[in-house]
């Protein structure tokens, strides 16, 4: 340390001098003293070794060792698709079969609505469609011989009793003509001829009909006939169906609005809002994902696929993972800060985390292999370079100028200016401290 030069050493003056600066000789004297005596109580603070902390307690060495990008943004945890779950038609709830916090799987059965006027439909619908084909089937198989002798022996009393009517005619027209009957009996006896001729010849149609089999044109009224029944039955098969209610996806029942007796109405099936509907049953969402918003400056190292850690403060010592499963397109303003949504799928924490919950997402970008890193808070800057201070002889403190790169958590890349090994401060002595303090006063 450097001491003013006070006055002459020797401590000869003019009398010209001592006129004119007016100064007692005892005076500077002091001064020098006091000034003296400051600066040897501020050596012996900044060297005596007896104070210092040992060095091995305030430094760390430059390690070299694998170091991976990370990007930091907060996140929260939402389901990947939400639905309430109501009836297609209005009706009266008679089962429920969940409760609140359940998890169902796809198609499983949730809630029944009354089905009391439904199911006779169905069975008369049955009932009809069985009768349709029943006649198809005969129509397709043709006439049995059964039922043709039977049409051969209706034909042939059919030809007896014209045949006695024919004859009857025959014998009544000669009386007639002699007029031992009358016009109005005979017409009367041609008239039973007439009728008994028109079922003889109605039954040899149908005999031909037997004998023939079935027209197409019949097969087809048939098959026609078959389908309506058919498509009858499916529309009521299909209202019965309606009263099942049953989750169209895998996932937890997240609300639970009303209960069995109720009147449950339509007006929201499949609605997406989260809140208690008077018309919904109950709320199903799929698993969680974390949606997280990455600024803009970072978001061109986010990759589909991207290997994630999720944190929650729910769970301090526990860390979960993920992978980034969508990045939107556009970005969003919020308070003139712009960012990415990006989807994350989570692989691990799903049981633990629940909807709602606020997240960090980091992202774990590019690995870097046999990098030197030293803790942050060890990188320092003098005179405008950034750099680490070094033990030096003498307990002294010297600085390094260093280029450094990524920091990620509290560790820091160096690029250039330091080896691996080499021994850095994280923190000062506190005669170091004082010195620097010292100084700047």
């Amino acid at each position: 340390m450097q001491i003013p030069l006070i006055g002459n050493l020797t401590g000869k003056k003019s009398q010209a001098e001592k006129d004119k600066s007016g100064q007692k000789p005892w005076a500077i004297v002091l001064v020098a003293a006091v000034l003296i005596g400051s600066g040897v109580t501020a050596a012996r603070i900044f060297s005596n070794p007896n104070s210092e902390v040992a060095i091995a307690d305030l430094t760390v060495p430059v390690q070299s060792q694998a170091l991976s990008v990370k990007i930091r943004s907060s996140g929260t945890v939402v389901p990947i698709k939400t639905v309430n779950l109501s009836p297609k038609v209005t009706g009266r709830l008679t089962e429920l079969y969940v409760e609140q916090g359940d998890r169902v799987s796809k198609g499983q059965l949730i809630a029944k609505m009354d089905d009391s006027n439904i199911v006779p439909q169905v069975l008369q619908a049955k009932a009809s469609l069985a009768n349709a084909e029943a006649n198809l089937e005969k129509l397709r198989n043709g006439s049995r011989q059964e039922d043709i002798d039977a049409a051969i022996a209706r034909v042939d009393a059919a030809r007896e009793r014209m045949e006695l009517s024919s004859a009857k005619v025959d014998r009544n027209r000669s009386l007639v003509a002699e007029g031992v009957i009358n016009r109005d009996r005979f017409d009367e006896i041609k008239t039973d001829y007439q009728t008994s001729l028109a079922s003889l010849r109605e039954q040899q149609r149908q005999l031909e009909l037997l004998r023939n089999g079935s027209r197409y044109e019949d097969i087809a009224i048939a098959e026609a006939q078959v389908e309506q029944a058919r498509a009858s039955l499916r529309n009521v098969e299909a209202q019965l169906d309606d009263t099942l209610i049953t989750a169209p996806f895998a996932g937890i029942i997240t609300q639970k609005f009303t209960n069995e007796g109720a009147i449950v109405t339509p007006t929201t099936s499949a609605s997406t809002t989260s809140s208690a509907t008077s018309s919904s049953i109950v709320a199903i969402a799929s698993e969680l994902e974390v949606l997280a918003k990455v600024p803009e400056i970072d978001i061109s190292q986010i990759k589909i696929d991207q290997e994630v850690e999720i944190l929650a403060d729910a769970y301090p010592d526990q860390v979960f993972t993920g992978r980034v499963r969508l990045i939107a397109p556009e970005a969003v303003i919020e308070q003139n800060v712009t960012s990415f949504e990006v989807r994350i799928a989570i692989e691990s924490g799903q049981e633990e985390l629940q909807s709602g919950m606020n997240v960090d997402a980091v992202f774990i970008g590019e690995r870097l292999a046999d990098t030197l890193v030293v803790p942050t808070v060890a990188i320092v800057t003098e005179k405008g370079q950034t750099g680490l201070l070094l033990p030096a002889d003498r307990n002294r403190v010297e600085f390094q100028p260093v280029t450094i790169g990524i920091s990620v958590d509290n560790q820091t890349q160096i690029l250039d200016g330091i080896e691996a090994g080499t021994e850095v401060y994280i923190e000062l002595p506190e005669a170091e401290k004082r010195r620097r303090q010292f100084e700047q006063n």
